[in-house]
């Protein structure tokens, strides 16, 4: 039997090892931390559970097809609720947007706020369907090793005009300033800039109105459980609170893993879920092409890093929906502070996360769970001393959630604790404390991102934000299949 190695317990590593080993591979998945999920780790404190993130479950068919592949069924292991509205969008105007599938509802939203653009929004729906047939549908799964891969892939971009941005795009349809907002600011979930990620992330657009938007019981961290659950079951190996070292090579081939804690293996293949910069850098960094590669992937662009926030409270609130986006007094100039010129802005736009209102189970009875969420500039770009930062920043988010929401929050917390960018270099061994990895722009995407194989170490591969197609639960989990995909044909 052959045998494979997977670095990193997070969404796209777990992902990828279910279907190694449902395909006959005998598979091994190694993780630093003390419990698996990478960026979707939790923490439980004082009766409240607190996920580290991702909040937002989309294409739950993507998810439930790893347990099709041993003819299980992911409802034995996890239990999804649905979220409606998916959003609320709040502006400091008092001006709310409720965002849904709800076709009827979205477009009665849409009218309060915009009736002129009710036309625009048609030919919006209309591009966002296009886009995700052939940047999702047709691309998202499939590997891009070489540049003939994205000549081929070139006319069906140049058609939906994939140069231009997200918000350029939706501006062409749109003309109301919230509504483009409203209708732009998805790519900030897997950490573009709307003004500059391309055109082809509106297909989220889609992806949402067609798959719905999701919340597993519990959290997020009992997804990655019913996920290392099913992996277990099918025969898997799981090995926690134990760094990778070193993966060690031989020529072009990798051959073994090698752990903080001496544990030493020889595999037929490997793939990393870790970092990307961290996985040549650092895993790799004993042979040319991990030093080469690490050091060449130091110059590109990554996303920003996040800013978080989680609180416990007294009381419940019914009012406030699962998913809130409270937007600042600015959105363009607010995204160039964070994206370009590296400051730390006096204003800010908040993601609300409150999973209590579907799931009380998150709080202890009578009391509710929520994290406070804002992008902030990664390390490379604000190298504040975020010791320092810290308790300021959490200190204005609270207020500004208290101004517009909760107005005794104060009053009401039982426990609260934050999230830095430092945190997300320290524990998840993240580049400059990225929170997305490389920045979904058009010359980092596809073939220009990390490939699924690498170009030189012809057992080595990527799983996860870092490689094609990006970030976000169904881009990670699509990265697997594409992974898998090549794995499976080069094992056997």
């Amino acid at each position: 039997m052959k045998r494979a190695c997977v670095v990193g317990a997070g969404f796209g590593g777990l992902a990828l090892a279910i279907r190694l080993q449902s395909s006959g591979i005998e598979t091994v998945v190694v993780e630093a931390r003390d419990k698996p999920g990478g960026r979707a780790y939790f923490w439980e404190k004082d009766g409240f559970t607190f996920d580290a993130g991702p909040t937002v479950i989309t294409d739950p068919d993507c998810l439930r097809e790893l347990w099709q592949l041993s003819g299980r069924d992911m409802a034995d292991d996890v239990t999804l609720m649905p979220v409606n509205p998916f959003y609320r969008l709040n502006w400091p105007d008092g001006t709310n947007f409720d965002y849904s599938n709800d076709e009827p509802a979205l477009r009665r939203e849409i009218g309060r706020l915009a009736p002129e653009d009710l036309a625009g929004y048609d030919e919006f729906l209309r591009y966002s369907a296009a886009v995700y047939q052939e940047g999702y549908v047709k691309l998202g799964h499939e590997p891009f090793l070489n540049f003939t891969d994205m000549i081929k892939a070139a006319p069906a971009l140049a058609k939906n005009q994939a140069w231009r941005s997200v918000y350029s795009m939706v501006s062409s349809y749109v003309k109301n300033e919230k509504l483009r907002q409203a209708l732009s600011f998805h790519t900030l979930l897997v950490g573009g800039n709307p003004m500059t990620t391309s055109a082809i992330y509106a297909l989220i657009h889609k992806l949402e109105k067609d798959g719905g938007v999701w919340w597993a019981r519990g959290g997020t961290n009992r997804l990655i459980a019913g996920m290392c659950t099913q992996f277990e079951r099918i025969g898997g190996t799981i090995r926690l609170d134990d760094a990778v070292r070193q993966v060690h090579t031989v020529g072009d081939t990798v051959s073994e893993v090698e752990t903080e804690s001496g544990w030493r293996e020889r595999f037929d293949a490997v793939a990393s879920n870790a970092d990307i910069v961290h996985s040549y850098r650092d895993l790799l960094g004993d042979s040319a092409r991990g030093r080469d590669y690490g050091k060449s992937l130091t110059g590109k662009r990554f996303s920003p890093s996040l800013f978080v926030v989680h609180f416990g409270v007294e009381g419940s609130w019914p009012g406030i929906q699962h998913h809130m986006i409270l937007f600042g007094p600015r959105y363009k100039e607010l995204l160039a502070d964070i994206y370009d010129h590296g400051v730390l802005p006096q204003d800010f736009s908040i993601y609300l996360h409150h999973p209590t209102v579907t799931d009380p189970s998150m709080a202890p009875p009578g009391k509710s769970t929520f994290y406070a969420l804002i992008p902030v500039a990664h390390m490379g770009k604000l190298p504040i001393d975020w010791e320092q930062a810290g308790p300021m920043i959490e200190q204005r988010v609270l207020d500004e959630v208290g101004r517009r929401l909760i107005p005794d929050i104060h009053d009401r917390i039982v426990t609260k604790f934050h999230y830095a960018p430092k945190d997300f270099a320290a524990d998840l061994n993240a580049y400059k404390g990225s929170a997305f990895s490389l920045e979904p722009i058009l010359t980092q995407s596809a073939w220009f991102r990390g490939h699924n194989r690498d170009a030189k170490l012809r057992n080595f591969y990527l799983v996860g934000a870092g490689t094609h197609p990006g970030a976000g639960i169904p881009g990670v989990v699509g990265s697997a299949k594409a992974t898998a995909k090549l794995m499976l044909e080069d094992l056997r």
